[in-house]
């Protein structure tokens, strides 16, 4: 398996997180979501760059020009709800991909311990194709592995990505140790060392879904 966290080189990303994490800015949902969003479109951007490449030839109004376009067939994956911004924003640059959908949450068997529910699936067949998993808080990393192993029921991928914007220290250590002979690559924006009790990353950026559409009851 093979990490690239992106903030160990300076840019623009740095300031979308930082963003996210500000209490001064998280109460404007629609603020966070974009900057999410973005995020979003810079991972895309960057996923893009390890994709096959086929050169076509393009008609322009004043003759053939000669262009390496993308050759994999992409299937983009979240984890609702909190990942809906975070999917779009790969759309939104990796438009013909198609989409798969995946519903996991915390089910608490008392007020400091839980286990991942897996309640509900939507995919294509994803044999031969490149899945993107997008989460945008990779806390335990259970979410993650649930969320993967209940999309290949739907097939074996040519390549997989795993895609964070936060993720936490032990999340890390714990893909790394599950996935640790998959050709596998997982993306991030940040790196923090720390969980609290209630298994949230520390300093992190609070919920992720309430931020972005509003406290659940």
């Amino acid at each position: 398996m093979k990490i690239i966290n992106l903030a160990t080189d300076n840019s623009v990303l740095n300031q979308f997180v930082a963003e996210l994490r500000d209490i001064h800015i998280q109460n404007d949902s629609l603020r966070f979501r974009r900057n999410v969003e973005r995020i979003g479109e810079i991972m895309a951007y960057e996923i893009s760059k390890t994709f096959s490449y086929r050169q076509q030839e393009i008609q322009s109004p004043l003759g053939i020009a000669p262009m390496p376009l993308p050759d994999n067939r992409v299937v983009i994956s979240t984890i609702l709800r909190a990942g809906l911004p975070f999917h779009q924003g790969f759309l939104n640059y990796l438009d013909k991909a198609e989409n798969a959908f995946v519903s996991a949450y915390r089910k608490y068997k008392d007020r400091l311990h839980f286990d991942i529910h897996i309640e509900y699936i939507a995919s294509p067949l994803l044999e031969n194709k490149t899945l993107i998993v997008t989460d945008p808080m990779l806390a335990t990393g259970n979410s993650m592995e649930l969320a993967y192993k209940a999309l290949l029921t739907k097939g074996t991928p040519a390549e997989v990505h795993f895609a964070s914007i936060i993720a936490s220290r032990q999340a890390l250590d714990y893909i790394a140790d599950k996935f640790r002979d998959q050709a596998i690559t997982l993306w991030i924006a940040a790196l923090d060392d720390e969980l609290d009790e209630h298994s949230y990353i520390v300093p992190g950026l609070g919920d992720a879904g309430d931020l972005a559409f509003g406290e659940k009851d």
